[in-house]
This record gives structure tokens, C-alpha cells and sequence, in this order.
């Protein structure tokens, strides 16, 4: 059965070492403004794989949709062409342009002193050090947050920020960038530099890098207002 709403529906991205309740401050807000929601599952084995299994979350959905992308899944958004996808809203996340890889945009700008030093394990994986979710991926989270983030972490491969991005969505679609001014993963720098270059409409607050978690009413609001911006070119 296919999912719909008057008010269109959100799909929510995950990034990497994360999962689906990365959005679990998330959902039953923007259900209680009238949208239909799903958390994406995504393998975090290639940009490719990752776009596929979004674009079968896709097919499931009738009428306007909102994809909705945190860290590495901005380049997952905007990697997959449907025209039921009339906004993309980026939560401090990577927008690689085509041709560039999720690794060239990531490492743009020097890496915060907090940053963990990743590097994959023998099996191609990259795992989150532990101390990493306290440190740079959710400074502001709660202690039980935390323990939590790091017990359900899922490792990214190397082949997702090595693949070269085909040509980007949000070349042709309105959208939206929350900037995270206070993030030590992806440099508030670095977020404004691909939010300009997309000419994204840009909201910015001093959260970390998983505002999710941290800030949640500033991510729900700003995937309202790209709903709203849907329904009313819709109209």
C-alpha cells in the first residue's frame, strides 16, 4: 500500500553510523502538522546502493514528497530523479556536485580538532570511535543519547564517499539547508559554501552536527517550511 497525505509526505535520510531512529524526535512532530513520514533505510554500501534503496522508498509514496537528508545522506537525496520530489532540505550534510566525491566535499576545509580520525577496518568498513558520537557527531546529546547513538551505530563503506556523484538534484529542485554553526563533522564553512553554490534557502543555528537529537524544532521547522513551499506551487 502506498503512502499519502494532503500534506505530502517527508522521507527522512539517515547518515552514516546511524539508522532510521536517528529521526525519532522528528517523526511524530511532522505527523502532527499532517504529513506522512518514513525513515529510509539505506545499506551504507555505496553511494549507488544508497540511492536505490531510496528510490523504492520513493515508489511507495503517492503525491509530493520532501526528502529530507542528514550528513552523507545529502548526497544520497540528491543522487535519485522522481518527479513526486518537489523539495530537498539538508540538516548540515554533504552535497557533493557531479563528478565530485562525498570524501572531496567532506574534506574540504580542515577537520576540527575534536574530529575522530576515521579510516576503514579490513572489511572496507568505517566505523565511529566511540568517544567520536561525545566528541564531534552529537557534543550537545545527552549521555544516554550517546550510549545509545553508539550501540546502534551501522558502519559506512568506503565506496560511499569514494564514488563519484552523477549529476545533483538540486540542480533543478527547490532547496533547503539547516547549517549547523556549532558542527565539528562538516565545518559550518563548508555548509555554507555548498548551501550557496545550490542556492539553497538557508536557516542556521548554533547546533551541533546531529540537530536531530539535540535541536529537533529547528529541523522540523524547516522541513515545514519546504512542505508549505510544495503544496503552495502545487496550488
Amino acid at each position: 500500500m502506498k503512502s499519502s497525505s494532503k500534506a505530502g509526505t517527508a522521507i527522512l535520510v539517515h547518515g552514516a553510523w546511524a539508522d532510521g531512529s536517528s529521526w525519532s524526535n522528528i517523526i511524530l512532530p511532522l505527523r502532527s502538522k499532517g504529513m506522512s513520514v518514513i525513515a529510509a533505510p539505506i545499506p551504507l554500501t555505496s553511494l549507488t546502493d544508497d540511492a536505490a534503496a531510496l528510490q523504492r522508498v520513493i515508489e511507495r509514496v503517492d503525491g509530493p514528497i520532501v526528502l529530507v537528508g542528514h550528513a552523507y545522506a545529502g548526497a544520497v537525496i540528491a543522487a535519485v530523479r522522481d518527479d513526486r520530489v518537489k523539495s530537498l532540505v539538508y540538516i548540515a550534510a554533504l552535497a557533493p556536485d557531479e563528478g565530485e566525491t562525498v570524501a572531496d566535499v567532506f574534506y574540504r576545509t580542515a577537520p576540527h580538532p575534536e574530529a575522530p580520525k576515521l579510516a576503514p577496518d579490513a572489511n572496507g568498513l568505517i566505523w565511529m570511535p566511540e568517544d567520536g558520537f561525545g566528541h564531534a557527531v552529537a557534543h550537545k546529546a545527552s549521555p544516554d543519547q550517546l550510549a545509545i547513538m553508539a550501540a546502534v551505530q551501522r558502519p559506512i563503506a568506503v565506496q560511499c564517499i569514494q564514488e563519484k556523484a552523477p549529476p545533483p538534484a538540486w540542480k533543478t529542485t527547490s532547496s533547503w539547508y539547516l547549517i549547523a554553526e556549532e558542527d565539528r563533522m562538516i565545518s559550518a564553512e563548508n555548509q555554507r559554501f555548498m548551501a550557496g553554490r545550490m542556492s539553497a534557502t538557508v536557516r542556521s543555528h548554533a547546533v551541533d552536527h546531529t540537530p536531530m537529537y539535540t535541536a529537533p524544532n529547528f529541523v522540523v521547522d524547516v522541513v515545514l517550511e519546504a512542505s508549505r513551499q510544495t503544496n503552495r506551487k502545487k496550488g
